[in-house]
């Protein structure tokens, strides 16, 4: 963080179809509550992540990638966060 210029935490918010909380943002919580401690001056914005991670395995079909490498699930988590940030960027 001190090489970086850090204005701001983009971090997912899992939702249900129905716009309530999904059950693992009883788990993002704490996560948000240690990060807010120790960066208090750094803001944290939340976007819903819903549908990002059928977005990710979209762009990763329409990359060409084969589908041994479409089942890498960490490749599918970064396509994500990648979609989250564009998506909070995008709306800003």
């Amino acid at each position: 963080m001190s090489k970086e210029n850090v204005e701001l935490f983009v971090v997912g918010k899992p939702k249900q179809m129905d716009n309530s909380d999904s059950e693992s943002e009883v788990l993002i919580i704490p996560f948000l509550e240690k990060l807010a401690k120790i960066f208090p001056q750094i803001p944290i914005k939340r976007v819903d992540e819903r549908f990002t991670s059928k977005m990710a395995f979209q762009t990763m079909i329409d990359s060409g990638l084969k589908k041994k490498q479409r089942q890498n699930k960490a490749l599918v988590d970064e396509i994500s966060a990648t979609i989250i940030l564009q998506s909070y960027l995008y709306n800003k």
